[in-house]
């Protein structure tokens, strides 16, 4: 079992077997019982007849048992096939007819819509049974190059792909990480907020848990009930989207609250305020700018605290095992501020998309990943994020940045959250309509009028649209364009235009 999941649970369950390895709900789950319920599991799936290779499809929000089903699969050779527990019948049936999976679990509020996909899904209360008893024999011995899981991506613009992580590639992640930020060490303190359904929660489970730390998943984001959480069990790294940032020093009790034990806070997904920075700083945390995507592993750079005050919209020059470049349509390197694509290569990343060659052999060309993503590299290395390559409003024949947009009305006094989007136009084909949410409406003359000092003509938006309820979001967290696109498509038709 070198260099896989399983060898590192087994290791801490020696090493650390009365630490708490995942607490959710109340509820502790330690090492020891970590490795011998998921070795009950897998000794189960293997009676029953998984061979190595087989995809079994788990629905259900994240437990206890869903983490030992998870560790169980692997064990026992086959492949976590995760379903989004928000999916409809019909993306069900979408998502598994390409995977096939052989075996299916499903939660009590889920089995229904498994059974409508056209699966027979076993309760996860057979897990929940296999809690408790004696240590059981697993005959099958993990591949570090076998697949572990596929895992959908967020589907932005087309049917999901599925991304294939093996053994090797999530314990090489997790060695990247835990080389780089030692403040994530063995017996550290986590917070978790993403379903085990995404990459996000899937990752950082095996991250680290590899490492041995202590993962504290919360069922749901609630700002005060995560700041009691840092406070009572003293967590030491906590990594999320700047919208939980501030939504967390929006409270009351931020002001007297004891963050003292945080030593790593990274936000990925949007930019991190000055203001922000300046809330978390006068506690003495540092938020520091991360880039990454599924396809790579998870993060695959991170900005260093050292320079994360001064220039914290870059997000860190890549890892000890990550190498980064942006380059042009040619592949040759960009100048330093010249954008271009972001290339990525690491350990870490996917071994290719499931069953589908022709996607991987786009995505992966001579071992370098290839993002989708538009960025820079200052002088120093220093990657700086500006856009989806296909996230572009293209005006007149210019192309708009739609990430630059939203920075600009973000800072804007009032505005929490933004997306811009293109709205059609007889003249330039495109123009930008910006969605924003905050505590009330803003001036929307004084907001026009910031944007024209701050960004090009063309790139102001000529349509504000106010949304009352905080914007859509994916189940990493990140803010769902896709969801604002469908809502507000046509509504240029009937806001005013500011412009």
């Amino acid at each position: 079992m070198a260099q896989t999941l399983p060898g590192a649970i087994a290791w801490w369950a020696r090493m650390r077997g009365d630490q708490p390895a995942v607490v959710l709900a109340g509820e502790t789950l330690t090492y020891r019982d970590y490795h011998d319920w998921s070795g009950r599991v897998a000794a189960m799936l293997i009676a029953d007849g998984l061979v190595a290779g087989d995809r079994v499809a788990i629905c259900s929000a994240n437990s206890l048992a869903y983490v030992a089903l998870i560790m169980g699969i692997i064990r026992a050779g086959g492949i976590v096939n995760p379903v989004n527990f928000r999916y409809t019948a019909r993306e069900i049936r979408e998502l598994i007819e390409t995977t096939e999976p052989r075996f299916a679990f499903a939660a009590p509020d889920h089995e229904a819509r498994m059974a409508e996909a056209g699966l027979a899904p076993c309760a996860m209360s057979a897990i929940e049974a296999l809690r408790h008893g004696e240590p059981a024999r697993v005959t099958h011995d993990p591949e570090p190059d076998a697949p572990v899981v596929i895992i959908a991506t967020s589907g932005s613009t087309a049917k999901p792909k599925g991304v294939v992580f093996t053994n090797r590639s999530m314990t090489a992640y997790a060695a990247n990480w835990a080389t780089e930020e030692t403040s994530s060490s063995a017996g550290s303190r986590i917070i978790s907020l993403a379903p085990l359904n995404t990459s996000a929660g899937f990752v950082q489970l095996m991250q680290y848990s590899t490492q041995g730390c202590t993962i504290y998943m919360m069922p749901q984001f609630v700002a005060v009930e995560a700041l009691r959480l840092i406070e009572r069990e003293r967590i030491t790294c906590f990594a999320a989207v700047p919208a939980f940032f501030e939504f967390i020093a929006a409270l009351p009790e931020f002001a007297d609250a004891d963050l003292s034990s945080i030593r790593l806070a990274t936000a990925g997904g949007a930019r991190v305020s000055r203001a922000l920075l300046d809330a978390y700083k006068a506690k003495g945390i540092t938020i520091r700018q991360i880039y990454g995507q599924t396809e790579i592993g998870g993060n695959a750079t991170v900005m260093p605290e050292h320079l994360a005050l001064t220039e914290p919209e870059k997000c860190g020059w890549g890892g000890i095992f990550m190498d980064l470049r942006v380059v042009r349509p040619d592949g040759s390197d960009c100048a330093p501020g010249e954008r271009g694509e972001i290339l990525m290569r690491a350990p870490s990343m996917m071994q290719g998309y499931w069953r589908n060659p022709e996607e991987t052999a786009k995505t992966i060309r001579d071992g370098w990943l290839h993002s989708g993503d538009i960025g820079t590299l200052d002088d120093q290395g220093l990657l700086t994020f500006v856009d989806r390559m296909k996230d572009l409003i293209i005006s007149g024949g210019l192309n708009i940045s739609a990430a630059e947009v939203e920075r600009v009305v973000c800072e804007f006094p009032g505005v929490v959250e933004a997306l811009a989007i293109a709205a059609p136009d007889p003249k330039f084909g495109e123009t930008p309509l910006v969605v924003y949410h905050g505590p009330a409406e803003i001036d929307v003359a004084a907001l026009i009028a910031y944007c024209d000092t701050n960004l090009s003509n063309y790139k102001v938006p000529r349509y504000v649209a106010f949304s009352a309820e905080p914007l859509p979001r994916l189940a990493t967290g990140k803010l769902s364009k896709p969801a604002v696109r469908q809502t507000y498509a046509g509504a240029h038709e009937h806001l005013p235009r500011v412009r």
